[in-house]
């Protein structure tokens, strides 16, 4: 695509304002919500929504959240606004939560990969609400990375990926959160959970009173041609250049093996405190079985890891229950599931 000049500048009124005269232009910009930054375009403006999928290099059949500042956005948006989903909401929003619908008239086409759904989601950091309040736009945004790249967290990293293909990155500092928003579907017979996040099965299943399913798609690959209701279901997915296989069992095993293995030269992704147990280069991505924290810098990690040089990776496996799914569920994608039980 041929190169635009791209501004970065502070989350600040005048950014603000510039950001939404430029999704009202049709444009596309580069915001902070508190999961990560994001590519954002008017959701009922099909032309601009493309310029996302452009820029990114976004397979087209992938679907996007679309981002509101008030349940009095909806209509039109969604056909139907379930009980599920105003419980949901009533418990969740403004927060990292994204309910897929049945998709309204006025969504574009663009946003939703041929589905007849659509995930929206009330986020609740003030920059986002600003531009949305500024520029009257609900917002259709994914992560604003390249296809494939672990997720920005930080302005900066929203540059290194997406200079020169859109105009405006505001910053707004790191985000608090630090993956995606939790993707939970109300569509069909039982409430669905597509995507893991900060917002837990556990916490979905108290709101609702009733249990939540628990999608394959979580924990293992897509099956072939099954079709992703959710964004961040695919294949390969969060990836840094290097290759990485994630080591399940304790340090003592995973130890061992770096040890075994070290005529590879790896690189480790550990838990804090343990980097100085290695003896190899590594990047500390969180405490071990504290989801939260973890959640908040393994994006930045994954980055990490390219900046250093790193080809071989071994990383120590999380959780998989609480916020510490939501890590398990991008780092199997970033190793293309390559997962060894020590």
């Amino acid at each position: 695509m041929d190169a635009i000049e791209t501004l970065l500048c502070p989350a600040d009124r005048d950014g603000i304002a510039r950001a939404a005269a430029l999704l009202r232009q049709g444009e596309i910009i580069a915001l902070p919500t508190e999961t990560v930054y994001g590519i954002a375009a008017d959701a009922r403006n099909g032309s601009a929504v493309a310029k996302i999928f452009k820029a990114k290099g976004r397979p087209q059949d992938n679907p996007l959240i679309v981002h509101i500042d008030d349940v009095k956005m909806l209509p039109g948006l969604v056909s139907e606004f379930p009980e599920r989903a105003q419980l949901l909401a009533a418990a969740f929003w403004p927060g990292p939560l994204t309910i897929i619908m049945p998709r309204g008239p006025q969504v574009a086409d663009e946003c939703c990969a041929g589905l007849d759904t659509v995930g929206i989601r009330m986020p609740s950091h003030p920059v986002v609400r600003q531009v949305i309040e500024a520029s009257g736009c609900a917002f259709a945004a994914p992560s604003a990375n390249l296809s494939g790249r672990p997720s920005p967290t930080t302005a900066q990293d929203v540059l290194a990926d997406m200079q020169g293909r859109l105009p405006l990155i505001l910053d707004g500092g790191p985000c608090a959160v630090g993956v995606e928003s939790t993707v939970v579907s109300v569509v069909g017979e039982k409430p669905t959970l597509l995507r893991p996040g900060y917002i837990t099965l556990e916490d979905l299943e108290r709101a609702l009173g009733e249990e939540v399913i628990l999608s394959g798609a979580i924990l293992e690959k897509l099956a072939e041609g099954e079709v992703a209701r959710s964004p961040g279901m695919k294949y390969k997915h969060y990836a840094p250049k290097a290759d990485i296989t994630i080591l399940e069992g304790s340090f003592e095993q995973f130890k061992a093996y770096v040890e075994a293995h070290a005529g590879q030269d790896p690189a480790c992704l550990c838990f804090t405190g343990e980097a100085e147990k290695l003896g190899v280069p590594c990047v500390e991505y969180g405490r071990e079985g504290d989801g939260a924290d973890q959640s908040r810098h393994i994006f930045r990690c994954l980055r990490a890891l390219d900046e250093q040089g790193d080809r071989v990776v071994y990383a120590r496996c999380p959780r998989k229950d609480g916020v510490s799914m939501a890590v398990y569920n991008r780092l199997i994608r970033a190793a293309a599931f390559r997962v060894i039980r020590l």
